[in-house]
């Protein structure tokens, strides 16, 4: 009769458990009932479960010392696949390890000791074991899947954030029909981000009616950090670029903003520059971006703008700054890029450089048929490793 109370407990116990795992009990409560059948019902008083989530972790202990439940689960228990007795001196005062393994992957160890170790006939450690696994196995398993979906759940709550981050982003690059298109200066930028989001950013500027400033800039670094910063860097750039405002100026006031934010873990590269098209003249400044390139359609000469100061945010104060002129004599392309494509590979594994962009924009089409053809050659959408942006302008003398 008491081996029929016990059998009906075992399988009462079972159905306990699973009609409490359907019901979606938290983990706490999981682990409650898992050590009440043991210790209640099972005369067992020790049991400690160390989990792996990541790391290995204790995450239930009833009766076993601290120094038990910190003992060091890959040199200690790691090497065991199956049911085993423990040696002296092996998992603290247990006597039994019990295994839990996930596609030949260990996901748990169950750790047992005898709550009537020191009484009379056989131990209920060795009565029950096969039950005492198979309810360990069931208990691990569902609190894995427990695991499994609330980390899928951070998942998909991080992956519409992350798409909410580069709709946002995407609308702080100008769309080309929003950049000038007039008989002077014709205006088109490209915009591939390696993730959702990224550290590149374009923008084109009206400044009056005869003046236009237009940027280039690259955060160091991939991602959403970097997309944060640039973030913030648009909307200072935006607020600081204004008609009269000296270059070297507007670069010195956004370093002490950049260094502000990021306290030297990150920097920008930038070229900016002001085009009036009724002079020809072309102001610009280069804080260690790639040198964009400038041809010009008559003469055939290519001319590399090259850095002028260092890095928004290298440095606390920039010790030197140099602001650059020149005339536009004559119809020319200008291309502004990022090291996105600049550090593309050719065929011997040296990066590209301006090579590409010479190659495709040295004749009289328009600068935007030209990128579109590089573009496809080079298939930048799948050989970028690294965002990757350009803009490039039609001045029209």
């Amino acid at each position: 009769m008491d081996r029929l109370k016990l059998s009906k407990f075992k399988l009462d116990a079972l159905l306990d458990i699973t009609l409490s795992i359907n019901a979606n009990l938290p983990v706490e409560e999981l682990l409650a009932k898992y050590g009440g059948i043991l210790r209640n019902c099972l005369n067992i008083g020790k049991v400690l479960v160390f989990k792996r989530s990541g790391a290995w972790e204790c995450i239930f202990n009833n009766g076993f010392p601290e120094s038990t439940a910190a003992i060091d689960v890959e040199t200690e228990l790691c090497s065991i696949t199956e049911i085993s007795f423990t040696p002296c001196g092996t998992a603290g005062d247990a006597d039994i390890i019990i295994p839990v393994f996930n596609n030949n992957t260990p996901l748990a160890y169950i750790l047992i000791g005898d709550f009537e170790e020191e009484g009379k006939g056989m131990s209920p450690v060795l009565k029950h074991l096969n039950y005492i696994q198979t309810i360990s196995s069931i208990i691990i398993v569902a609190i894995e899947n427990i695991r499994l979906f609330d980390e899928s759940l951070r998942q998909e709550a991080l992956r519409k954030e992350m798409e909410l981050a580069a709709m946002i982003q995407k609308m702080l690059i100008p769309d080309n029909s929003a950049m000038p298109r007039n008989p002077k200066l014709v205006v088109n930028g490209f915009y591939f981000p390696y993730y959702a989001t990224g550290g590149d950013y374009y923008d084109c500027i009206k400044l009056s009616e005869t003046k236009t400033g237009f940027c280039i800039a690259d955060v160091s670094g991939k991602g959403i950090a970097a997309a944060i910063l640039m973030s913030n860097f648009q909307a200072s750039l935006r607020a600081l670029f204004t008609l009269h405002i000296k270059l070297g100026t507007l670069v010195e006031k956004l370093n002490s903003i950049v260094n502000g934010s990021v306290a030297g873990e990150k920097f920008i590269t930038l070229f900016a520059a002001r085009y009036d098209h009724e002079t020809g003249i072309l102001e610009y400044i280069n804080a260690a971006h790639d040198p964009p390139v400038l041809y010009d359609t008559v003469t055939g000469s290519i001319r590399h703008l090259h850095a002028t100061c260092v890095g928004i945010g290298m440095l606390d104060e920039i010790p030197r700054i140099t602001e650059c002129k020149l005339t536009i004599e004559n119809h020319s392309k200008i291309v502004c890029y990022t090291d996105g494509i600049s550090e593309l590979k050719d065929n011997n594994g040296k990066n590209i450089g301006t090579a590409a962009i010479e190659k495709y924009i040295m004749n009289t089409a328009p600068v935007a048929d030209n990128i579109r053809e590089m573009i496809n050659e080079l298939r930048l959408a799948d050989n970028a490793f690294d965002d990757a942006s350009l803009i490039a302008a039609d001045i029209i003398r």
